[in-house]
């Protein structure tokens, strides 16, 4: 059987003899609260926030407003910064055109996952981070399995290391509610795109 994400992630981390840096691809604030609060013990973290799928553009914005209020106000051990990306729905719809009406966590997601994989990974590399990984997986509505097996593919086109995750896991999605209430974050009823809009899925 194999070994779960999260056992890897933990395996990957115990190995850390300092401090690395990360570039973490962000869905929204509520997702990466906890997930925030769980690396900043092993790592320097810039939140990438690239999520070209969000529609309407006031939704993009909002969401994006409330990224950067928690980084402002969220208690880190290590440094925290931001890299807010072009919006690029135009992109985002140019690839998903087709699949509009696939039904949530089917092929349409999965293009969705890989462009802003995809985004993260390039950015990793060009500036010389030690991992890239996304908040992705910290929601039960998320396929984990699908996730990391991006991000590995990714790694290895793009020779920069994966940081494996499932951050759901040890109770990481009740601790993301809970960090929520406790900054006050706007929490979205559905995962971003109007696709998910219309059969109400939450992120």
């Amino acid at each position: 059987m194999q070994e779960s994400y999260y056992n890897l992630c933990l395996k990957e981390l115990s190995k850390f003899k300092e401090r690395k840096k990360i570039l973490l691809h962000s869905c929204c604030a509520p997702c990466s609260s906890h997930v925030i609060t769980f690396l900043t013990k092993y790592f320097d973290i810039t939140i990438l926030y690239y999520n070209p799928n969000i529609s309407p553009i006031e939704e993009y914005d909002k969401r994006k407003e409330e990224q950067i209020k928690l980084i402002k106000e969220i208690e880190t051990e290590g440094k925290i910064d931001i890299i807010d990306c072009d919006y690029d729905n135009d992109i985002y719809e140019s690839r998903i055109k087709g699949y509009e009406q696939c039904p949530e966590r089917g092929a349409r997601c999965t293009i969705c996952f890989n462009l802003r994989l995809e985004k993260t990974a390039k950015i990793a590399k060009i500036n010389n981070y030690d991992y890239f990984c996304s908040t992705l997986t910290v929601s039960p509505y998320k396929n984990s399995h699908l996730i990391n097996q991006i991000g590995e593919d990714l790694s290895k086109k793009y020779d920069i290391k994966w940081l494996y995750s499932d951050f759901k896991k040890a109770d990481g999605y009740k601790k993301s509610i809970e960090l929520s209430k406790k900054y006050n974050l706007y929490r979205q009823d559905y995962c971003g795109c109007i696709y998910s809009k219309r059969k109400n899925i939450l992120d």
